[in-house]
Order: C-alpha cells, then sequence, then structure tokens
C-alpha cells in the first residue's frame, strides 16, 4: 500500500512540475515576443529604449520565474475575442504567444487599487478593465519591486478618462484603432503595433471603439504611487456619443 502511494505521489508531483514548466514556457516567450518587438522598433518613440535599458538588468532567465496562480477573468470571452483581433503581420508573434499564454496569466481587474480615493473613471471603465502584470510586484512571470510589464485590456465603446501618474509610461497598442488624447491636445487615432510614450506625470486619455482595445504596457519606475483623474469638460458628450454598451 505504501509503493502505491509513493506511486501515485511520484505521478502527481511530475505531472504538476510538468503543467509548471509549460506555464513558464508560455510566459516567458511572451515576455520575450515583447521585448523582440521593442528592440526592433526602439527609435519609433522617445522610452522605449529606457524600457529596455530596464529589461536589459534583469535576470529574465525561466529559472528566475515566479510561481503564480493563473487567475482567470469574467472577461474571458471578450478577452479571447481582444486576442483574436490582433491582426498586424507585424504583431504576429505577439499574437501567438499571448494566445497560448493567456489561460496561464493572472488576470485581475482594476478596483480602485491604482488610483486615488474616490477616483471616477466612468462607467465604462468599471464594467470591464482587465489587466496581467507579467513583470512587477505580484508579477505572474517575475517578480520586480519598481518596474511594471503587462498585458492591459478594455471593453468596447469605452472612454478610459483623462489620468496621469508619476510612472512613466509605454504602451505597445495591439488593436487594430484606438483613439488617444495626449497631454490635453486633440484626440488622435493609432494603428496596431503603435509606440505611445507618457512621461511621468503627463495628462492622457483612451478612446476604445467597437472592439476591445489590448495592448502591452510598461510602467518604468515608481509603480506604486496612485494615478489621478484630471478632469475634462467633454467627458460626458464623448461618453452619450458611444454606442450602448452591453452586459460585459
Amino acid at each position: 500500500m505504501e509503493d502505491v502511494c509513493i506511486g501515485r505521489y511520484n505521478v502527481l508531483n511530475t505531472t504538476y512540475e510538468g503543467v509548471l514548466m509549460n506555464t513558464k514556457q508560455h510566459i516567458h516567450q511572451l515576455i520575450q515576443s515583447i521585448i523582440s518587438y521593442l528592440q526592433q522598433h526602439k527609435t519609433q518613440t522617445f522610452g522605449v529604449s529606457l524600457i529596455l535599458q530596464k529589461l536589459a538588468q534583469m535576470d529574465l532567465t525561466p529559472d528566475n520565474m515566479c510561481e503564480v496562480a493563473p487567475q482567470e477573468s469574467r472577461h474571458d470571452l471578450l478577452l479571447n475575442e481582444a486576442i483574436a483581433s490582433i491582426s498586424a503581420p507585424a504583431l504576429s508573434n505577439i499574437a501567438t504567444s499571448l494566445q497560448q499564454a493567456k489561460d496561464h496569466l493572472a488576470w485581475q481587474e482594476d478596483q480602485g487599487k491604482y488610483y486615488q480615493s474616490g477616483a471616477d473613471l466612468g462607467e465604462g471603465y468599471r464594467q470591464c478593465n482587465l489587466h496581467s502584470l507579467l513583470i512587477g510586484p505580484g508579477g505572474c512571470g517575475f517578480e520586480h519591486p519598481d518596474f511594471n510589464l503587462g498585458i492591459f485590456m478594455l471593453g468596447p465603446n469605452t472612454l478610459y478618462r483623462d489620468h496621469r501618474h508619476a510612472a512613466p509610461e509605454l504602451y505597445l497598442n495591439l488593436s487594430e484603432k484606438s483613439g488617444w488624447r495626449l497631454r490635453g491636445g486633440d484626440w488622435q487615432d493609432y494603428a496596431a503595433g503603435s509606440l505611445i510614450w507618457n512621461a511621468s506625470g503627463e495628462v492622457h486619455a483612451t478612446r476604445v471603439y467597437e472592439q476591445p482595445f489590448i495592448s502591452v504596457f510598461a510602467w518604468l519606475k515608481e509603480v506604486n504611487e496612485p494615478c489621478e483623474v484630471v478632469v475634462m469638460d467633454d467627458w460626458d458628450e464623448i461618453e452619450k456619443a458611444l454606442p450602448s454598451k452591453s452586459e460585459f
């Protein structure tokens, strides 16, 4: 009987180790696909080189990866749609890696963790926001106390209201099209594969169209400082013009 129990333990332990190795492999591949894209486009916008320099200082070998349990999301169907919509050829490696890694990631919603108390980012943001940290405090790939690299998603027809934060921020847009208002200027659409750098304290907002928005994001430092909503007088007008939202 003892031999049977030991045999079962060994099988279970081997299975667990295999699953863990598979999880780490997919997350590591996703991180490397993002780094590869940034390296190929490091002159596209300011800040990419800073992010790459910070990443180069880290030990991103598989042996140094965390063991964080995957966490599903109530927005799984929408997340699948967002990933499936990544169609730009230049993003194919990221799209494939993200599809393979999706169920191994720890997905979370922002429930006031990143913003000052009482901050109102609007109904659309509250209904559907989602992120998974690949690198950062509690990251499912690598732990780091003052750097974030992750995946971010918003539901369709959403205004992510104007805000700012101390953390210098890079976005790599994976969606076909998204609207951005940077530093309080005019709205401008950005295509898939575009890179947006928000320096520390710069105000920015995002407008999501008919398809869910998905992106890579990175915070260079000051990741524990709270974000601040910056009130603009056209929010009501923009949100009223957005098509009615279905239940996410």
